[in-house]
């Protein structure tokens, strides 16, 4: 028998998900006004273009964002399971 104990979840802490989240959603925002003003001030009145790249640059930049936000906490749960056992290898293994 080992003394090393099962990893119980792979969940990263509530705060670290909500924190995630609402930098996903203001990565979003932040996209969306730059992809808009951007695109209104080079077009005419009128037009429904500007829209349309707001939206796109609100995906563009939430789903940068989120793609960042995955791999931090995947990380960070992994830097926990090496801090908890000593072993480097550890988290490969699933094991704490």
């Amino acid at each position: 028998m080992s003394d090393v104990a099962e990893v119980e979840s792979a969940v990263p802490p509530a705060g670290a998900r909500i924190l995630a989240f609402v930098m996903i959603v203001a990565a979003g925002i932040c996209g969306g006004l730059i992809g808009w003003k951007v695109t209104d001030l080079q077009v005419d009145d009128g037009s429904i273009l500007p829209g349309v790249v707001g939206v796109l640059g609100a995906i563009f930049a939430a789903g940068g964002v989120a793609i960042l936000a995955v791999l931090v906490m995947r990380a960070m749960a992994e830097w926990h399971s090496i801090e908890e056992s000593g072993d480097p290898t550890a988290a490969r293994r699933g094991r704490s």
